[in-house]
Formats: C-alpha cells, sequence, structure tokens
C-alpha cells in the first residue's frame, strides 16, 4: 500500500478506492482461473515458482491472481513457428503491452551437447537470458527443467508452440543445474553455461523428453520468486541397443538460380557470358555452395544435382565475362574458385549414387498446369534429361541417375505426374502434405507409393522436410531446430518399432549457409549417438516394400495449393519460350556451324522454365525477353541490303538482290525470291538459292521481261528450306521505259508497211494473172503452165527479200528449195519478227 500510495500521491480515500476495485477484479478473475488450470496434482510447482506464504495485500493479492491467468493462458494464444521464437532483443519495450510473467525476459539455449546423451556423459547447455520488459528484473537463477516423455509427434509440436511457462506441463527444476544471474536492467542480455551429468537428469525408458529453460527472479512490481522467463528445447534419450528398424534417406541438393545467359562472345573458345557474379559468391570459401559440398562430403546422403549449376561452375573454370549495367562485359573473378569447388565435389561424391534433375531444374507444376497448353512447350523435358545425364557424367565422371522428378515443394496432382513422366521420369518425389493420408494410419508409413502405370511416388516427411526452413542465422534457433528433428525421427521410430519402414526426407531446393550447418549437425548426431535410423539411398528408398495400408491414389488437380499456384509462370510465358524456340528452329538451319548457337540458346530456353523464377515473374520476364532479343540480333545479321529504286530501259533485263551476311560463319539454306506488283507488267525468275560467307556480302541476280511501261512494287525475300519467311521483306520500285511511244508508233509503222506490201503483192499477181489469160491460146496446155510458172515468179521474189539465206549457201538456192518443200511455213510472220529493232543489251539504272 506504501509503494501504491506513493506512486500514485493521493491521499488515503482514493487508495481504499483502489483496493476495493483490485478486490472485485480478483473476484472476477478467479472463475476464470478454476476453468484454464490444471487439476491439483498438476499444476503443482515449486515453492520457487510461487510466492512466499505469509499476509498479503489485496493488491498483491490482485497482481499474484492476474499473473497466474496470464501463465494459464499463455500457451492459448496463436503461435509463430518454433524457430523464430529465440534470441535476444535490445529495445526494451514499455507501456501497457510490456512482457510481464514468463515473458518478461527472452531466453536462448545457443548450444547443447551432446545433441543425443547416452549415460555417462555430461549435459552442457549454454545460452543467454534478455531482459525485455521496461522494468529491473532483480538477481535470480537459471536452470533446467525436464518434463515428462511425450508418446507421439503431436506431443512434440505442441510443446514447441506453447510459449511461457505452464505450471506442470513444463516440468521441475533440476537442483544442480541452478546457475544465479545477476540483476537485468531493461534491454540487457547475460550469458549462462551449466553442467548437468546426465544421470542427475533423471531420465526413465527411452523416448523424447522436453528440457526447459527457466529463469526465476524478481521485479520491483513483484516483489517475490516466480518463473520471468522460458525456453522449451528436446532431448531424445535411447536406451536399448537394438538394431535400428526405421531407414532414413536424407536428400543433399546441390541447385542454384539461373546464372547463365544466352550470349557467348564471338572467340573461338565462345567465352561465357553470366548474369551475374553472384555464382562466384556462392562457390567461394564459406559460401552456400562451398558449404553444401564440404558438409555433406561426411555425411550420409543422397545428392540431388541440378547439372545447370555444373555446366555453369565449369563454364567459370576457364576464362568468363560478367554483363554490367551499361550493356557491356568485364572480366568474372571466379575461376580460382571454380575449380576448386569442382574438385571438392568430385571428390565428395566418388563412389557415390548421384541423382540429376532434368538440365535446369524445370517447374514441372508450371508446365502442367499452364504450359501444357501451348503447342510444343514439353517438347524439351526429355532433350533435358538427357543433357543432364551427358552433362553430370562429363563434369563429375560418373553415371548418374535420371529416374526421379523432384516437383516444386514436393506438391503434385495427376498432370504434374503425367509431365513428369513423359520427361522419362519413373519416381515423382512428393511430400506428404500434398500426399495427405486418408486412411487414419497411426504411424507414419513407408515413403514408396506405387501410383500405377509403372511410376512411384517417393513422399518425403512433411515435418522432418520443413524442420531447417526458419530463420537458422541464431544460435538458439539452430539448436532448438536440431533437437527438435531428431527427437521428432525418434519418435518415428518408436510408433511401430518392429516394423521395418523407409523414411524420406526431402529439404528445401536451396539451403542457406545457417540452414545446411543445422541440417549437417543433426545429421552428424544422428549418425554418432542415434541407434533408431539407418541411412539409405534414394534409389533404394523408391524400392522399398509399400506399406499396404497407406494412400496411393494421385491428389486431383484441385488439391493442388493455391499459394503454390500463384507462383507458377503464366501461359503466355510459355507462349514466349515457344516462339523463341521456333526461332532458333529456323535460324539453325541456315547455319553451317549450328555448334556455336543451338547449345547456348537452348540451354537459356530450358532455364527460362526453371523452378528457381519461383516467386520472381518480372526477373523471370526479363530472362526470356532477353534472349529473345539476343537472338532476334543474330538473326538479322542475315539480311536484305536496301535497294534504291530502278529503271528497266530494256525489254528483258537483270536485277541483283544483295544479301548481306555480318555472322562469324557461313550461311546457306536459304532462298531468295522476287514478287512483282504487276505481273503483267513486270515478270521475274524463278527462286535463286543463297550462299553467304561469314562476314561477306552476296549479289543474287534475277532475270526480269518488261511487257508494258510503268511502275512495279518488287518485294525481295528470303525463306528457309521449309518455306517460311526469314526475317523481314524488302521493296523497291522498279520503272519500265524501254518500250516508249516512239518505239510503238515505229513498230505500228512498221506492221502498216507489212500490210501494204502483201496488198500490192496481191494486186500485182492478179493483174499478171488477167494479162496471161488474155495472151494464151485455146489447146495451149503447155503455155498455160508456162504463164502459171511466170506467175509465180514475182510472189518468189517479194518473199525473197525477207528470208534468211544459209551462211553456207551464198547463192540463195537452198533457201529456195527449202521454202518450196515447205508450203505450210508463212514467210510473212518471219519477215515481221525480224524487221523490229534489235536489243543491244540489258541497261540498269541506279
Amino acid at each position: 500500500m506504501a509503494e501504491a500510495a506513493e506512486m500514485q500521491g493521493t491521499p488515503t480515500a482514493p487508495v481504499r478506492s483502489r483496493l476495493r476495485r483490485a478486490a472485485a477484479a480478483a473476484l472476477v478473475t478467479m472463475p476464470l482461473l478454476c476453468a484454464v488450470l490444471p487439476a491439483p496434482a498438476a499444476a503443482a510447482a515449486p515453492s520457487a515458482d510461487r510466492p512466499q506464504a505469509g499476509p498479503q495485500t489485496a493488491a498483491q493479492g490482485s497482481a499474484q491472481a492476474s499473473q497466474a491467468y496470464a501463465r494459464a493462458h499463455a500457451h492459448a494464444q496463436p503461435q509463430a513457428k518454433a524457430g523464430a521464437r529465440t534470441g535476444s532483443t535490445t529495445n526494451a519495450p514499455s507501456g501497457k503491452n510490456a512482457p510481464s510473467g514468463s515473458r518478461t525476459t527472452d531466453i536462448s539455449v545457443d548450444r547443447l551437447t551432446p545433441s543425443v546423451p547416452s549415460k555417462g556423459d555430461t549435459l552442457t547447455v549454454t545460452g543467454t537470458v534478455t531482459n525485455k520488459s521496461s522494468r529491473t528484473v532483480s538477481s535470480g537463477h537459471v536452470a533446467l527443467r525436464l518434463g515428462p516423455a511425450m508418446n507421439s509427434r503431436s506431443a512434440i509440436d505442441q510443446a514447441a508452440q506453447r510459449k511461457g511457462y505452464l505450471p506442470g506441463a513444463d516440468g521441475t527444476e533440476i537442483d544442480d543445474s541452478r546457475v544465479k544471474i545477476a540483476a537485468l536492467p531493461p534491454g540487457v542480455t547475460r550469458n549462462f553455461s551449466m553442467k548437468v551429468p546426465v544421470g542427475d537428469l533423471g531420465l526413465g525408458q527411452s523416448g523424447v523428453y522436453q528440457l526447459g529453460v527457466s529463469l526465476t527472479a524478481q521485479t520491483k512490481a513483484q516483489p517475490y520468486d516466480q518463473v520471468l522467463g522460458m525456453e522449451r528445447s528436446f532431448l531424445p534419450w535411447q536406451t536399448s541397443g537394438s538394431s535400428p528398424k526405421t531407414k532414413l534417406t536424407y536428400l543433399w541438393p546441390l541447385v542454384s538460380s539461373s546464372h547463365l545467359t544466352a550470349r557467348t562472345e564471338s572467340d573461338e573458345q565462345q567465352t561465357s557470358v553470366f548474369r551475374n557474379d553472384d555464382l562466384a559468391k556462392e562457390i567461394a570459401p564459406g559460401g552456400r555452395l562451398q558449404q553444401m559440398v564440404e558438409l555433406g562430403a561426411d555425411l550420409p546422403v543422397s545428392w540431388v544435382v541440378d547439372p545447370d549449376l555444373l555446366a555453369s561452375v565449369d563454364a567459370m573454370t576457364k576464362p568468363y565475362e560478367v554483363s554490367t549495367e551499361d550493356g557491356g562485359t568485364e572480366p568474372g573473378k571466379g575461376q580460382a574458385a571454380a575449380k576448386e569447388w569442382l574438385k571438392s565435389l568430385q571428390e565428395a561424391v566418388r563412389g557415390q549414387k548421384i541423382v540429376a534433375l532434368p538440365f535446369a531444374d524445370p517447374d514441372l507444376a508450371s508446365l502442367a498446369h499452364r504450359g501444357r497448353a501451348v503447342p510444343g512447350a514439353l517438347s524439351r523435358l526429355r532433350p533435358a534429361t538427357e543433357l543432364a545425364a551427358r552433362t553430370v557424367e562429363t563434369v563429375l565422371h560418373t553415371k548418374p541417375s535420371t529416374d526421379f522428378a523432384w516437383p516444386y515443394e514436393g506438391a503434385l496432382d495427376s498432370s504434374v505426374v503425367e509431365v513428369a513422366t513423359s520427361g522419362g521420369a519413373h519416381n515423382v518425389i512428393a511430400r506428404s502434405d500434398s500426399f495427405r493420408e486418408t486412411g487414419g494410419i497411426p504411424y507414419t508409413p513407408t515413403a514408396a507409393r506405387p501410383i500405377g502405370g509403372g511410376t512411384t511416388a517417393v513422399v518425403a516427411d512433411h515435418r522432418l522436410s520443413t524442420a531447417f526452413e526458419a530463420d537458422l542465422t541464431r544460435a538458439g534457433a539452430s539448436t532448438l531446430a536440431v533437437q527438435q528433428f531428431l527427437s521428432e525421427t525418434l519418435s518415428v521410430a518408436q510408433q511401430v518399432p518392429n516394423r521395418q519402414r523407409s523414411i524420406v526426407v526431402a529439404p528445401q531446393r536451396t539451403p542457406t549457409v545457417s540452414q545446411a550447418r543445422a541440417m549437417a549437425q543433426a545429421l552428424s548426431a544422428l549418425s554418432d549417438g542415434g541407434g533408431w535410423t539407418r541411412a539409405a539411398g534414394l534409389a533404394d528408398a523408391a524400392k522399398a516394400k509399400p506399406d499396404p495400408a497407406a494412400r496411393r491414389s494421385v491428389p486431383g488437380g484441385g488439391a493442388y495449393p493455391d499459394s503454390l499456384r500463384k507462383q507458377e509462370l503464366p501461359t503466355k510465358a510459355f507462349e514466349q519460350i515457344q516462339r523463341t524456340q521456333s526461332m532458333l528452329n529456323d535460324f539453325s538451319e541456315i547455319l553451317s556451324r549450328k555448334d556455336r548457337v543451338v547449345p547456348p540458346f537452348g540451354n537459356a530456353i530450358d532455364r527460362e522454365v526453371s523452378n528457381s523464377w519461383r516467386g520472381e515473374r518480372a526477373d523471370a520476364e526479363r530472362f526470356r525477353t532477353s534472349v529473345q532479343d539476343y537472338l532476334v540480333g543474330l538473326t538479322r545479321k542475315v539480311q536484305l541490303i536496301h535497294k534504291s529504286d530502278l529503271t528497266l530501259s530494256g525489254r528483258s533485263a537483270t536485277i541483283p538482290v544483295t544479301v548481306q551476311n555480318n555472322l562469324l560463319q557461313d550461311v546457306n539454306g536459304l532462298r531468295l525470291r522476287l514478287t512483282s506488283s504487276r505481273a503483267l507488267g513486270l515478270e521475274v525468275g524463278e527462286d535463286q538459292p543463297v550462299v553467304v560467307a561469314g562476314g561477306h556480302s552476296q549479289s543474287v541476280k534475277f532475270d526480269t521481261t518488261a511487257k508494258a511501261n510503268g511502275r512495279a512494287t518488287v518485294t525481295a525475300q528470303l525463306y528457309t528450306k521449309e518455306g517460311k519467311p526469314y526475317g523481314p521483306p524488302m521493296t523497291f520500285q522498279v520503272k519500265v521505259t524501254s518500250i516508249t511511244s516512239t518505239v510503238l508508233l515505229v513498230i505500228a509503222g512498221g506492221v502498216l508497211l507489212v500490210v501494204l506490201a502483201g496488198i500490192r503483192m496481191y494486186t500485182q499477181r492478179k493483174r499478171r494473172g488477167s494479162d496471161a489469160a488474155g495472151a494464151g491460146t485455146p489447146g495451149g496446155g503447155g503455155d498455160e503452165s508456162d504463164a502459171g510458172a511466170a506467175a509465180e515468179a514475182p510472189a518468189d521474189d517479194a518473199v525473197t527479200d525477207d528470208t534468211v539465206a544459209d551462211p553456207n549457201d551464198p547463192s540463195g538456192t537452198s533457201q529456195q528449195h527449202r521454202a518450196a518443200e515447205q508450203p505450210g511455213e508463212r514467210g510473212a510472220d518471219t519477215a515481221a519478227e525480224s524487221s523490229g529493232p534489235q536489243d543491244t543489251g540489258e541497261k540498269v539504272d541506279r
């Protein structure tokens, strides 16, 4: 009361009023406590956790009741992930929302060794305690608390999610573990370390025990000993030495994002160009991928590799370039690190079985849900699988297994399975949260599930697979994740100890350095001290005898998680990819050295469908566009040179069209076609083949014939062998001036002269015939015959002027005899054709 009066600074009457309100609050609170507190036997707590007996004021009683209520309800609040609840706080909160009760301080268990204790060991626990409140915490002590054994996996999950101290459920203090802690001002952190012989823990039968660390101290507002901080961990305990019945397969993924571009330098070595130099950081000492190789080398794991990563690092072992923001390149700096990383990886996997994902780790779910609507979108999946085998064998000198498909986060439905098997896989790695059991099996079944068509779903355990996905940069979070993983595996083994089962763990594809170290620590502890599991390879897990009660039906499309579906590549992405692929196919047909273009672009197209683009739609689109734009730029290096308008000064001429090749290799297989807008005015010759040496130009000539004056638009277009247009068309104007009005008048005059000559010949013949008839005598048959011969003579003379004499018969008699022998030949037509002006050659004005 003195403290309350001193704080308020008011007379005694208001104090009495305040006490009455506090007492009323206590009366209201007590029924709630009766409803939520454990039974009396379970709620018994050590004296250090309860206020000392003795006279109490109403205010103190109200405060105690409020604290008990808060402790009882702490576990009922919404919980965050267990891995995110440790660590120290530097800024102490203040005000009405300041932490109180068992959440006044934050305790972090940074180290717990050994992770799997045995008899005779000494348990060492180190960590920190931080005051999160706005009031000073008096000196007190931290101690270990051993809770009861947990007989199920759900009990472990519930304990991991619970916050604050719960009497009874959090066990009793171990006396020999107490360590004094000095007073904690707001925001202050102090370290602690305690050692306890395992024999003093009082561990009983095999199982998982909750191991907690609590702080018992006082505050000025609550001057009595109470639990002001609580942190939980888990302690797996194995007493029997029986042989393990559970096989454990742990996937160790070597996967990264896409780093290489489609661009290569023009030198003979085709120097690779990278998007950035981030991969050099990952494989450098201390980098993520360097740690994955170093840690995995000593672990019983199944290596799962993306061959694109191997190809990228292999390219870095030689001089390479890195793209800059201004569009240029600069030399990469990871050559030495790449050589060392590949050497370490080759040593780490020597003699081990490797699983190779299809090249660039394609997003099978995106292909199934969005890509199948685009014709040809699935065509690269099987070649990507074949390329994966060649790449791993070339770089690591070992033949991998390409019989496994791994959809993103193990989520699948029937369409995903169909796409996976179309690429050649017979085993699909799934996860139990998307392949949920429907038969109410009280234990974790074997991973292998035959799903029909010779395909097996290898169902990884969800809880074990996600055990290390939290932020594990803080030591407390990492230690808790390790202990929970070990405890979960022991709990699985104890479910049906006499039944042989095979469990698979498929962690995140790209674990961070801290996550990888926690994974390695857990697997090492499981190998060294955990006698309840035995390591097995992924191929063995896929061939394990299936559990007859386990689910074997593949989930339908509606069961696929919406959160993952939103991260998929859109349909328009696959449409763009197919346009790029079609363009590459056409371009490769004209190249003399396809090997310099097809592989880098084909690999880039594979990377456009990678799982690494999940949640990165903008970056994925930029990458696809960059690949397409670069290919378009290369195709335009083979182009038609623009022509200016032409003037034809003859009835026939030759039009040249120039094809330029700025590539560094020869092109062939193209055909050039000219078409005229005036088919009756200007006829163009047939298509011409195009062969152009690298860095050169070639003129292709077309014969043309003009039949009328005027302008004609001529279009030049390159075509592939399949008849597809190649590149944009080129148009130019052609003006025909050879058939002028003067020429037409001359032709008309010539025709008129021929007609007049014919009339004159006819008139002369008729007149001579009349004269001959008048001079003849009756009975003079011979004279009539001679007259007829004489009458024919002038006609022969008229034709003779227009006949062409035989150059070998100067007298011209042979031509006359030929004319006599062939009466059906029309001399007039020949004369008309010969009388026209002769062309002196073609002329093209440009």
